[in-house]
Order: structure tokens, then sequence, then C-alpha cells
């Protein structure tokens, strides 16, 4: 089992940010079976004002290159992703298109 982890900002607006936190509290079925069905196996999304911090544990089945071309063909996802992007905003440094972004582990404790 891998873990991988990602971080992404949201706009600094109030209600925009609540609106966020309330999609995520009511996520689409099929974007949960879109998430499942890739190989992630458990996802969590943390928020601190309005950084967010995502982990993401996946079994041998997932690669990025699956998830993408699978995002890329469901409608549904392609719907997700258009209405997040209301909330989110780029990092420094991320390329066009680009929202979340891995982070490096500088530490592990175990």
């Amino acid at each position: 089992m891998k873990k991988y982890t990602f971080t992404l900002d949201l706009k600094e607006d109030p209600e925009l940010i609540a609106e966020y936190v309330h999609w995520h509290q009511n996520v689409w079925p099929e974007i949960l079976e879109s998430i499942k069905s890739s190989g992630i196996t458990d996802m969590e999304i943390y928020r601190h004002s309005n950084r967010l911090f995502m982990v993401m544990q996946v079994d041998d089945s997932f690669s990025f290159e699956r998830k993408a071309d699978m995002d890329e063909s469901n409608p549904k996802v392609q719907e997700w992703e258009q209405l997040m992007w209301k909330y989110q905003k780029p990092l420094p440094g991320a390329v066009a298109g680009e929202k979340w972004m891995m982070m490096e582990n500088i530490f592990t404790l175990n």
C-alpha cells in the first residue's frame, strides 16, 4: 500500500470556503465510485484556513496515468472538477491546469 500527500489552496473567500467544505461533506456518489475504482483505498482532506492537505492511500492497481485517463473519460468527474475550480486556486509553481501538487516527505518517525 502506497501513500501520497498533496496540497492545494482555496480562494481566500470565507463564503467560497464554506461552500467547498459543504461539497466535500456531500460528495456526489459518482465521484466516490470513481475514486474507489481507480485503486484509491483511502483519502482524507484536511483544511487550515484556505490551505488544503490531502492524504491518499492506493493499492497496487493505482497509477496516476490510469486515474487521469479514467477522469478524462468520465463526464461526471469533469463536471465535478469544473465546479471545484470555482473554489480552488493554483499554488505558485503550478503549470496551467494543475491543481493538487504532490508534497515531498521530509520526515518519517517509523
